[in-house]
């Protein structure tokens, strides 16, 4: 295992190069559930060595910005399912950035503007990287990132999506509230 302090340009390289990753929080009440939430559709922006940021699309839950409301504790976790063997853990704190939000523009400048179903940015100060060996994780081959999401999120629209998460969006299962 190898520890960092900031995202290197290679790991930033690395990082952006993966179509998949984990991300993981947890409230602070001992017997809170661990929220583990898998992550593609190019929804990952490195900003600069100490600082990600993550497009949050709508979704059956949202665990995630729940527990960073709550706590700001949040942990990603890279597996290089090609090439050479690799995990990256990525430790930090998280804000999550509504629209709102002062820095809503800059940052969701920084992916696609017609991705449909954004429902928040998280925005992440690294406090620690780790990377590992990862000779256990499958060698997979990567087809492509699934459409259901995005297409769902068209089919529903603006209106459908804002009452989608009125009605699904505002506690956690542990019943903290999720940023409004």
């Amino acid at each position: 295992m190898s520890a960092h302090c900031e995202i290197t340009p290679e790991l930033a390289d690395w990082i952006q190069a993966q179509p998949l990753f984990f991300n993981a929080t947890a409230p602070l009440i001992p017997e809170g559930h661990i929220n583990l939430s898998p992550r593609g559709l190019d929804s990952l922006r490195v900003v600069d060595s100490k600082q990600l940021v993550i497009l949050d699309l709508t979704g059956s839950g949202n665990e995630s910005a729940a527990h960073l409301l709550e706590n700001g504790r949040i942990t990603l976790m890279f597996c290089a399912f090609e090439g050479k063997p690799r995990i990256l853990r990525v430790y930090g704190n998280g804000e999550v950035i509504r629209p709102r939000h002062p820095e809503w523009a800059r940052l969701r400048a920084l992916f696609p503007s017609n991705i449909p179903g954004v429902r928040q940015l998280f925005h992440i100060e690294v406090s620690r990287l780790e990377t590992s060996c990862g000779f256990g994780v499958p060698l997979m081959q990567f087809v492509a990132q699934r459409d259901d999401l995005p297409r769902w999120a068209e089919k529903k629209g603006p209106d459908g999506l804002e009452r989608f998460q009125r009605k699904h969006n505002q506690r956690s299962i542990d019943d903290l509230p999720t940023p409004q």
